[in-house]
């Protein structure tokens, strides 16, 4: 096995397989234990429709970062893609709203684990499962590339289970599948921009670029596996909750698959739930965390962030103060966060990001494996259009740290020409 380091001493451990298992263990995690409950609540009956249209800015912002990171293999992700193709700004703003909507990510995650395992202490095991899964990641991504091998497997058992028991059960109606007169454009949009927060996995896989083999083919073959596998499992869990709970039912239950299982007449199912829902919110954190840590390390080696952030363990090969701190502050923030309030903020930010992708994409040329003019079109007009028909909270209070990024970017320019 080649296991070379790339730039800046991080080791090419990862193949096709591996890189698509962390995709996975990103997109088929908590989002979809939580996730279909407030789309449902934003769309009703036309939360298929919200899937649907998620599933293609999904798939154009997939494609225009898969060709983007081929071209450029480096960790950071569309930091580096929106540095180098538009500019210095632009790479600071998409790192910038990655770290932070991702970081949100992570402490919802941590929080799902807690409510499950000991509801009312959650946020206790919240900040226990961040401090275990920071120290896993910081002894080699190899390690966990295992354990997200694992978690995947188990957690797609789980849903199998649920789908088949749901659609085979009496209880099951083909008719609440029908659009009623409770879909709105509005609704189904916000819909859209919230079950995005469970398609956004794929991105793990762009911000590995230095620690996985010959990046420049590896990358644009995983990236669309991950998201078609995601997005197959993610329309039979909607499919069947609507067909046994019905869009009012689903819309106000804070744990659907868990009550489609008792609904379908299988309440010894509920605990393997329950333990699913568990273990996918710890193989998403385990995936998020190792993400965010590469997005840092990339800002922190341009002096975005301060630099010793950038150092990369002589032993592990991993960027182990970008973890130590990543997993601080995520600790810090499960500890006092919201879960759904901060699905909203979480989408909006990483939506930005994602904008930036394309209009680098857009910048590719014919011999830099340049996308269908159209992918980055429609995925740049989608993302903006999600992004700002999320709740409004979670728009202001998202522009309001995109704009504290901004702001921080050019204090450092102006800093920068002083001591000039």
């Amino acid at each position: 096995m080649n296991t070379s380091a790339g730039t800046g001493g991080l080791r090419r451990r990862l193949g096709v397989f591996d890189a698509v298992v962390i995709g996975l263990g990103s997109m088929i995690g908590a989002g979809v234990f939580v996730a279909p409950a407030p789309a449902a609540g934003a769309a009703g009956s036309g939360l298929l429709i919200g899937l649907g249209l998620a599933a293609v800015v999904a798939y154009c912002n997939a494609t225009s970062s898969a060709r983007l990171a081929a071209r450029h293999p480096e960790s950071g992700g569309t930091y580096v893609y929106g540095r180098e193709r538009l500019g210095d700004f632009w790479g600071h703003l998409a790192g910038w709203g990655f770290v932070v909507g991702k970081t949100a990510s992570c402490a919802v995650m941590s929080l799902v684990v807690g409510s499950y395992v000991w509801p009312g202490r959650e946020h206790v095991v919240a900040v226990a499962a961040v401090v275990a899964l920071t120290a896993l990641n910081c002894v080699g991504v190899h390690r966990s590339a295992r354990l997200t091998r694992v978690v995947v497997v188990f957690v797609l058992a789980v849903l199998a289970a649920v789908v088949v028991a749901g659609l085979g059960s009496g209880t099951a109606d083909a008719g609440r599948l029908a659009v009623g007169a409770d879909t709105t454009v509005g609704g189904v949009l916000q819909a859209a921009g919230l079950l995005f927060f469970a398609f956004a996995g794929y991105a793990r896989i762009a911000t590995l670029g230095e620690e996985v083999r010959d990046p420049r083919r590896t990358i644009p073959r995983a990236i669309p596996l991950a998201l078609g596998i995601a997005l197959f499992v993610y329309a039979a869990v909607a499919v069947t909750l609507l067909a046994v709970l019905g869009p009012e039912r689903l819309a106000h239950s804070p744990a659907p698959l868990a009550e489609a299982a008792r609904a379908a007449g299988l309440p010894g199912l509920v605990p393997v739930v329950r333990a699913g829902a568990a273990v996918a919110a710890l193989g998403s954190l385990l995936a998020l965390v190792l993400g965010v840590s590469r997005t840092v390390l990339a800002m922190a080696r341009d002096r975005h962030l301060p630099h010793a952030l950038a150092a990369v363990h002589p032993r592990f090969g991993v960027p182990h103060r970008a973890e130590l701190v990543v997993g601080a502050v995520v600790g810090v923030v499960a500890a006092t966060v919201d879960v759904r309030e901060a699905i909203g903020f979480s989408s909006f930010g990483v939506l930005v990001y994602y904008a930036v992708a394309n209009a680098a994409a857009w910048t590719l040329g014919p011999d830099e494996g340049r996308p269908p003019r159209a992918v980055p079109v429609v995925g740049l007009a989608g993302c903006l259009l999600l992004a700002f028909t999320l709740p409004s909270a979670s728009v202001v209070s998202g522009a309001a740290v995109l704009a504290a990024g901004a702001v921080a970017y050019g204090v450092r320019g102006a800093l920068g020409r002083a001591r000039r």
